[in-house]
């Protein structure tokens, strides 16, 4: 069986799609509400084709990745493409993940969806044993739905009880 490489979820926040997306398309801010990123470097204004550095924390284990902005559509998508990794420095160049978020005005709000898709095109069986390795047992898919779930859920509660700023 082909491994799952897209997982999505989404949730309704009381706010416009404007504020949610000025939020979340700033990446220093993304550790806010993500439960393994910690912020990224960013060099100036987020637009398309800004290159930005995430600072991740899995236990004990710390890396950093090169990140590349493919969409800035303000209230509507933001979209980064992740093409480095490294440990300080992110030496090592490689398809390795898309994350994307969607802002649709619903009724009560915005609703958020968040994207993961797996950009690695390793063999099944190679990438099964890394994922299991990497996150303590689990594939990647099913340990993104679980973080998915959290930054989404995290990110309600912060713009919902105004600790946006």
């Amino acid at each position: 069986m082909a491994r799952t490489t897209t997982v999505s979820d989404s949730i309704v926040v009381a706010a416009d799609p404007t504020t949610i997306y000025d939020q979340v398309s700033d990446p220093a801010q993304m550790g806010r509400w993500s439960p393994e990123n910690r912020g990224a470097t960013v060099p100036d204004e987020v637009r398309v084709g800004t290159v930005f550095d995430g600072h991740n924390k899995r236990g004990r284990f710390h890396w950093t990745t090169r990140c590349t902005v493919t969409a800035a559509e303000r209230g509507t998508r933001f979209a980064f493409r992740v093409h480095a990794i490294g440990l300080r420095t992110p030496r090592l160049p490689g398809r390795v993940a898309t994350w994307e978020y969607r802002f649709e005005s619903v009724d009560g709000g915005t609703r958020v969806t968040e994207t993961w898709t797996d950009d690695r095109r390793w063999p099944d069986f190679v990438a099964a044993a890394f994922d299991k390795a990497a996150t303590r047992g689990s594939l990647f898919a099913d340990f993104q739905r679980r973080n998915i779930r959290t930054t989404l859920t995290t990110l309600k509660s912060v713009l919902e009880d105004g600790r946006a700023s």
